[in-house]
């Protein structure tokens, strides 16, 4: 009789609540985003958010996607894959080389001149992810989306017109690969995530950096440092690989069809997107040097190939450790300027 009663009332609970006005709409699942850059930046601002509100419409209204910017649910930019993979955040996004050596296939599109275009260059890091390193090196997470950023810039307190002018600078990087090109090229390598910058410029740490123009507003970069080195030509110096990755276990629990919402816009389309708009984006970043009067140098092709041949022993090293490993870095790099290829660049 009790048991008749209480089946009763939940039946009654749940048609009176089916038949409250809005409920059905209400979302289901909340998802915590976590990042390390401030909400104004080009990133959260122009990629991730609207990626989130491309999902939530997709999904009927059936998800909710929270943002937490600039490390706010705590830990410093290279934990942020391991929060993914522990499940603090559901999502995150981050830059690979934060983790040195746990991703080393992926560096294959940060050695030296490897990307020649940006959107072409996260394709076909994107495409790789899908046919090899989501069930490789991802297998603790699931990438949602793999980018690059556009051609990085030398940003310094004196000018760098030839190689000669990195020796003895101490330059901030932000991987383990660019950092072996920036001591190759004769700088003092230090590495930090891009929001330790600014406190290390102005505090003398560093005397330089390497990012591209896209990111500079945000961090306030032309303020601290009057001269950038750009390379002419099709070969940008470096790029950095970026991932939105989710926890594995969350993405496999949800409902099929919030995780086709997910997937119709992650994916290839993602990639593509976030290229897009990060290159897009350095423009308005060049323009505010340019405004405030700063030094903006183009190196002339003599001069950057004076730079590629500094930089090939980086990438004799990286084969050699690839190899060690028991990767096969050479065929990784045929392969990723194949898919770079293939996609336009």
């Amino acid at each position: 009789m009790i048991r008749r009663s209480l089946i009763a009332s939940a039946t009654a609970v749940a048609l009176a609540t089916s038949l409250l006005p809005g409920l059905a709409a209400a979302q289901e699942v909340t998802l915590r985003l976590h990042q390390f850059l401030p909400p104004p930046a080009t990133v959260p601002k122009h990629i991730l958010k609207p990626w989130a509100s491309r999902v939530e419409e997709a999904s009927g209204g059936k998800v909710k996607i929270e943002h937490f910017d600039a490390m706010s649910l705590g830990g410093k930019p290279p934990e942020l894959m391991d929060q993914a993979i522990d499940g603090v955040a559901d999502i995150i996004m981050t830059v690979v080389g934060y983790t040195p050596g746990r991703f080393p296939r992926t560096e294959v599109f940060e050695l030296p001149f490897m990307m020649t275009d940006p959107v072409a260059t996260s394709m076909a890091y994107q495409e790789m992810v899908e046919a090899d390193l989501q069930a490789n090196e991802y297998k603790d997470v699931k990438v949602l989306g793999a980018w690059v950023h556009g051609p990085g810039v030398i940003h310094a307190s004196r000018p760098i017109e030839t190689v000669e002018d990195m020796e003895g600078l101490k330059v901030r990087g932000p991987t383990r690969v660019i950092n072996d090109l920036l001591n190759e090229l004769g700088a003092t390598p230090v590495g930090l995530p891009l929001p330790a910058i600014p406190e290390a410029l102005s505090k003398n740490v560093v005397s330089g950096t390497v990012i591209p123009w896209e990111v500079t507003p945000a961090i306030k970069l032309t303020e601290l440092v009057t001269n950038h080195t750009e390379f002419t030509g099709e070969e940008a110096l470096y790029t950095a690989t970026i991932v939105l990755v989710m926890n594995k276990a969350k993405y496999e629990s949800l409902p099929d069809d919030i995780r086709a919402a997910i997937d119709a816009e992650s994916g290839l389309n993602l990639s593509k997107f976030a290229a897009e708009v990060m290159w897009e984006f350095d423009a308005p970043g060049r323009a505010i040097a340019e405004k405030a009067g700063n030094n903006i140098i183009q190196l002339p092709e003599e001069e950057v190939a004076r730079f590629k041949e500094k930089a090939q022993p980086v990438i004799d090293r990286w084969v050699a450790e690839m190899e060690e490993a028991g990767i096969d870095g050479k065929q990784l790099i045929s392969d990723a300027k194949a898919l770079i290829k293939k996609n336009g660049g």
